[in-house]
């Protein structure tokens, strides 16, 4: 199991993006209860998730719609929720440095 960090700003997100909020629920839920061991189990389960370093993970949420930018650390099993938004907004942010501003 991992510990997702920051549910809160999950829960934010959810507020603010009300048609994905069903998947964003549904990706904590899934994740919470995961056991990947490292990215490459990660990527077999989620062929579009990219590791774009600083153990940043990308993933796509509701198909391509949206995007969710988690850091992500096997070793201790914990995620942190880094952003969420739609593609368009993400094509718009440097991913390495963004951060949840509320």
């Amino acid at each position: 199991m991992f510990n997702i960090i920051t549910r809160r700003t999950l829960l934010k997100y959810c507020v603010r993006y009300p048609d994905a909020r069903n998947a964003l629920l549904e990706w904590y839920y899934e994740f919470l209860n995961s056991d990947f061991k490292n990215f490459q189990e990660l990527k077999s389960r989620y062929p579009s998730a990219s590791l774009v370093g600083d153990d940043r993970v990308v993933l796509n949420i509701m198909g391509n719609h949206f995007r969710l930018v988690i850091r992500m650390v096997f070793t201790y099993k914990a995620i942190q929720i880094k952003w969420f938004g739609t593609h368009k907004e993400y094509d718009k942010i440097d991913v390495k440095t963004i951060s949840f501003k509320g």
